[in-house]
């Protein structure tokens, strides 16, 4: 049977593996979280157009998880990769749910009782879950896991399932399962910069310094605030947010030498929707250089300065906390004014990165990374999503930073590969 594998389950993974299960042949979807839909799923809109994130993805999501070509993996990872192409074995580690999968309809009775709440990630730590849970409302599929790690053991998740499908620590276990493939699709996506790194913005020192991503979850009607954007440190409204740019990006002291390519839009984006919702919210975004490149995303740009948000060339020193403020000096470089601004709310605007994984990954796999750490392309002009090993292909942010829809072209870029290299077999 011709089979392909996909590696990650975000937005460019998806669109590989429904492009290539349309064309009769069958994938193998392995994603490492609960669920599949990556960052793309932790988003509220998406520009130029502001767009509902989840509108676009959800439905993309449920024909993953309904297609008859398609058997997706989640908690599970690449151990090793053998053959060649036309003939490659994928060997994957699957992690415990703890959970009977095929008894768990995901009623989330066994979420309401559980007595424990922790970190959440998926809402980029500014909410919590419990124990037992799922990473949001439309997860797929639609299972909740129990995090053994925090688990108390109480019992109250065994009790209230009618079904009993939760499962005890000793009944489930890791395994292994081979895979027989022609081809692979690479869709490992991306992480964000660690924002503790730049010493000078006290993120996690400051409470009303956070990075965009938790922004973006306070943001979100389904995140763990209904949409209202608070400040950390007290829950009052913000009535002033200095957004700053380049925060692990284009910074050669911290090694990100390269520009994330998302930073400026994504920051317009969330200043616009704040200031749409409260008018009388004062917006500034500090920056060195506005890349404004897509289609449409310039006029985004003049859009935000219609609404009143500041764009001031120049980026800021240390920051510092005085009367329940977040105080920043900044010189702008168009004015050579030194201003002195007095926050509510400051939102850095955080790079991407390559996984931290990507190097190991990259040597299973028998393909190299570039010096940035993202995998490497065989041939950047000819063949953008060809690797160094024939019938591996890769695509969206794990190959270099982009946007959503350069990550869906790059994901059906990728398919179509795939499918051709299948097919001439």
């Amino acid at each position: 049977m011709n089979n392909c594998v996909v590696i990650g389950g975000g937005i460019a993974g998806i669109t590989a593996a429904l492009d290539i299960a349309n064309h009769g042949i069958h994938v193998s979807l392995i994603e490492r979280e609960p669920t599949i839909g990556g960052h793309m799923a932790m988003l509220d809109k998406t520009f130029p157009t502001n767009d509902c994130s989840m509108c676009i993805l959800s439905p993309k999501m449920v024909e993953v998880g309904r297609h008859p070509n398609i058997t997706l993996y989640t908690c599970s990872e690449v151990v090793k990769v053998e053959g060649e192409v036309g003939n490659f074995i994928v060997t994957i580690l699957r992690h415990p749910r703890y959970i009977l999968e095929n008894e768990c309809n995901g009623c989330g009775d066994c979420v309401e009782v559980c007595p424990v709440e922790v970190y959440n990630r998926f809402d980029a730590g500014v909410g919590v879950r419990k124990a037992i849970f799922k990473s949001h409302p439309q997860v797929v599929p639609n299972l909740v896991i129990r995090d053994k790690e925090h688990c108390i053991d109480c019992g109250l998740c065994y009790d209230i399932c009618g079904r009993n499908a939760v499962l005890h620590d000793d009944e489930d276990e890791k395994r292994e399962i081979s895979l027989q493939a022609m081809t692979i699709v690479l869709a490992t996506g991306y992480e964000v910069f660690d924002a503790r790194e730049k010493l000078p913005y006290k993120y996690l020192r400051i409470p009303d310094v956070i990075t965009s991503l938790e922004l973006e979850r306070l943001i979100n009607a389904s995140g763990p605030t209904g949409g209202k954007v608070k400040r950390i440190s007290n829950g009052e409204k913000p009535k002033e947010i200095v957004f700053i740019q380049c925060v692990g990006s284009r910074d050669i002291p911290l090694g990100c030498t390269y520009c994330s390519a998302v930073c400026c839009m994504y920051a317009i984006k969330n200043a616009m929707l704040i200031k749409e919702k409260d008018p009388s919210c004062r917006i500034s975004v500090l920056y060195m250089d506005i890349r404004a490149y897509g289609k449409g995303y310039q006029e985004y740009y003049d859009r935000a300065e219609s609404l009143g948000i500041r764009f001031i060339r120049g980026m800021p020193g240390d920051l510092y906390q005085a009367d329940g403020k977040v105080v920043i000096q900044v010189e702008n470089t168009e004015t050579t004014e030194v201003e002195k601004i007095e926050a509510d709310l400051i939102v850095l605007s955080v790079g991407i990165r390559p996984t931290g994984d990507a190097s190991v990954l990259a040597e299973k796999l028998g393909i190299t990374c570039d010096d940035s750490g993202f995998f490497a392309s065989a041939d950047e002009k000819c063949g953008p999503v060809k690797s160094l090993r024939p019938g591996i292909f890769i695509a969206g942010t794990c190959k270099e930073p982009m946007d959503i829809p350069d990550s869906v072209m790059e994901g059906g870029a990728a398919a179509m590969q795939a499918v051709i290299t299948t097919l001439q077999g």
